[in-house]
């Protein structure tokens, strides 16, 4: 079993910076590519980053440039830097992950609880 816990969410004013954290913690011998999303009020929820096992790095358009994700293996923890934060960056932020064979049964999705990120203009 695995299960993720962030944290780093908080109130900041637009143009500063805030880094968020996520440690898997369990079974995480077959965790895959770790992924932030992001809820913002009353949007869907949106991929915002992702990193592989690997390294390869994946940013949604509206943070490219700005946010900045790393992981650390030998810790089983990826991070979340946001530089330049817009009020529209205001979301609940959620690490995802995805683990399977030999581990499970099956590939299944593994969400952490939240952390919101509020930006004050």
């Amino acid at each position: 079993q695995v299960w993720l816990v962030e944290s780093g969410g908080g109130l900041v004013q637009a143009g500063d910076s805030r880094r968020l954290s996520c440690a898997a913690h369990g079974d995480t011998a077959c965790i895959s590519s770790m992924k932030w999303y992001r809820r913002a009020p009353g949007k869907e929820r949106e991929l915002v980053a992702s990193i592989t096992t690997t390294g390869n790095t994946w940013y949604t358009g509206a943070v490219e440039g700005r946010f900045t994700i790393s992981s650390d293996n030998a810790k089983d923890m990826v991070e979340l830097q946001m530089n330049s934060l817009k009020p529209e960056d205001t979301a609940v932020y959620y690490c995802n992950t995805e683990t399977g064979p030999p581990c499970a049964e099956r590939w299944i999705e593994i969400w952490g609880q939240g952390t919101p990120v509020t930006v004050s203009s």
